[in-house]
């Protein structure tokens, strides 16, 4: 089972969730799987349509949000990851290949709302150590707060 952190209430991130995962997932009362990866990025990993099929197996919604490490501080997947959180049945379950890719997506999106140093905090609670993009999360929450 791919590990699970809790960064709020019902916001969780976890790293490459492979098919066998989805019943844990199902039991924790997660009910909405975002997969930030993109499909391709390595061979082992589970195709999003194999995703979609695995959680839907369990009555999960489930969307595809892909972001390359590249794009991961740019607006436009940050306001897909902030629309998400908003509009997604929680608990909400964000994974990408190590779970870092979708806590810096979490971190931006939410700051406006939790503060920079809150998502900081339990980004570094949940094992993801991402302070040298303080000011990337810093401009996020104030666009988005805007």
């Amino acid at each position: 089972m791919a590990r699970i952190a809790q960064l709020e209430n019902t916001v969780f991130v976890a790293a490459q969730l492979t098919a066998d995962d989805f019943a844990d997932i199902d039991a924790r009362g997660i009910r909405t799987i975002v997969n930030n990866r993109p499909d391709g990025e390595a061979d082992d990993q589970l195709p999003s349509e194999e995703a979609e099929v695995a959680a839907l197996r369990y009555g999960l919604v489930y969307r595809h949000l892909p972001v390359t490490n590249h794009d991961v501080t740019e607006d436009e997947p940050v306001a897909a990851q902030a629309k998400a959180l908003r509009d997604l049945p929680g608990p909400i379950l964000f994974y990408c290949r190590s779970g870092n890719r979708s806590t810096i997506l979490w971190a931006q999106a939410s700051a406006a709302r939790l503060g920079t140093d809150t998502v900081l905090q339990r980004a570094a609670q949940a094992g993801y150590q991402i302070e040298e993009l303080r000011e990337f999360i810093d401009d996020h929450a104030a666009s988005i707060a805007a």
